[in-house]
């Protein structure tokens, strides 16, 4: 970023020093505040940049953008990501930094949707796409890469039962608050979804974040007892993905993940990769009127809209070495971590992570 200063604002201290390289690199500092009196302290003006994470500050964020008149840009994690999960601290390998908006957010413009709207993709691009969709399938890589491998006896169907997928989500995430219309919890959907499928087989796959405790979205066991016919709280989501033949979802990134296994994907709120004509939409938005092939998708999502660091070398790469690295990782741990761990052992990698992101190189 090309600016006399950067301003982030709502970055916890982990955070920091591994967006200091995603965006800074050795040239540029970045100035971390909370507020908007704090940024004025430091000096910021109207030939800075302004970046935010989450909720936390985003107003503060928007004050000092619209008094300074400057573009906000938010950051978010990208969408192949790390061996880990993002609360235990795990460090990304892809952001996002999008000028316009937020793709989770289907209530304003988002460069992403810009450019699944708009962009001339090339045969090249294209090809490429469909070499990532492969390498992404070959190698189970998703973006969070943890859970066991799931254990096929498991799955009790009766033949020519349709099985369908039901991907848990954390229910005060921004994806919800903001791309949900009617249906809002986990409890919602898995009861709509039995209402409109009484004969299929439900497979309810419980968020990783709200197993291990650290986001809300639990659902009660008498729900998922009345409604579902397997509950898979450790099994891998990519393992989950190839038993199901369908994918119902509010706005899970695991929709996007089914489609690239050439699954149903059925929208009950409305994710970036609804309404393009590759989805089945319980609600519309106007401003997506182009019909996108399953690559068009891919190239914008993963190639063209986030950002991959190297940090071996703390350059930027491709999203090609990004699938390789989780994939060496996955390896050298012997397989996907398990998820489903004790507080105590959850809070020890938390500090590993911690001091990691905070003291060395990520």
């Amino acid at each position: 970023m090309n600016s006399d200063t950067i301003f982030g604002f709502g970055f916890t201290l982990w955070k920091q020093k591994y967006i200091q390289a995603f965006l800074g690199g050795e040239t540029q500092i970045v100035n971390f505040v909370w507020t908007y009196t704090q940024a004025v302290n430091k000096g910021v003006n109207k030939n800075s940049n302004i970046i935010n994470w989450g909720q936390r500050a985003i107003d503060e964020a928007y004050k000092t953008a619209r008094q300074f008149d400057i573009p906000l840009g938010r950051v978010e994690d990208g969408f192949i990501r790390s061996v880990g999960l993002g609360s235990d601290l795990t460090p990304p390998l892809s952001l996002v930094v999008d000028k316009t908006g937020i793709y989770y957010d289907p209530t304003q413009p988002s460069d992403l949707e810009s450019l699944l709207e708009t962009y001339a993709f090339t045969d090249e691009l294209i090809m490429r796409a469909a070499n990532i969709r492969k390498m992404l399938l070959d190698n189970a890589v998703s973006k969070y890469n943890v859970g066991k491998k799931l254990v096929s006896k498991l799955v009790q169907n009766q033949a020519g039962q349709r099985i369908i997928l039901i991907p848990g989500q954390v229910e005060d995430d921004a994806s919800i608050q903001k791309g949900c219309v009617d249906i809002k919890t986990n409890a919602e959907l898995i009861q709509q979804v039995r209402l409109t499928n009484p004969s299929a087989y439900l497979v309810y796959k419980p968020h990783p974040d709200v197993i291990s405790g650290n986001r809300i979205g639990k659902v009660d066991r008498s729900i998922t007892d009345q409604y579902c016919d397997l509950v898979l709280e450790d099994s891998s989501i990519t393992d989950c993905l190839d038993i199901a033949d369908e994918v119902h979802t509010m706005t899970s990134l695991v929709g996007f993940e089914g489609l690239l296994r050439q699954k149903k994907v059925v929208c009950y709120g409305i994710p970036f990769y609804a309404n393009w004509g590759l989805t089945e939409d319980r609600h519309t938005v106007d401003r997506r009127t182009r019909r996108l092939t399953l690559d068009e998708l891919v190239a914008a999502t993963l190639i063209l809209y986030p950002r991959y660091m190297n940090w071996e070398t703390g350059a930027f790469t491709t999203p090609e070495f990004a699938i390789e690295t989780l994939r060496k990782q996955i390896d050298a741990l012997g397989g996907k971590p398990i998820n489903k761990i004790s507080w105590l052992h959850r809070q020890v990698r938390k500090m590993k992570h911690f001091y990691k992101g905070v003291f060395a190189k990520p």
